[in-house]
């Protein structure tokens, strides 16, 4: 499979990136203003974002991938296998 040429790819995706990017500084603004703002300070999650962002600004080919591991569980042998209902 040909990859879509870098131009078309901006041209096709733009607006879409444009807003995820607004949505999350909204969510982030809505944080800051909040009044315990201290309470999440530490919080694990933001951090998780932040440490996204981090993963986005860079140049790598595999920013997706990243992210992806980046919120996902280490595998676990022990974990038990859903039983059908």
């Amino acid at each position: 499979m040909t990859p879509l040429p870098a131009k078309a790819a901006l041209d096709a995706y733009f607006l879409e990136a444009r807003c995820r990017l607004l949505d999350l500084a909204g969510a982030l603004d809505r944080v800051d203003r909040g009044a315990d703002r201290a309470a999440v300070a530490v919080d694990p999650r933001l951090d998780l974002i932040r440490q996204g962002l981090a993963v986005l600004s860079g140049s790598t080919a595999n920013r997706a991938e990243q992210i992806q591991m980046l919120f996902s569980l280490a595998y676990d042998s022990a974990w038990k296998r859903p039983e059908p209902k």
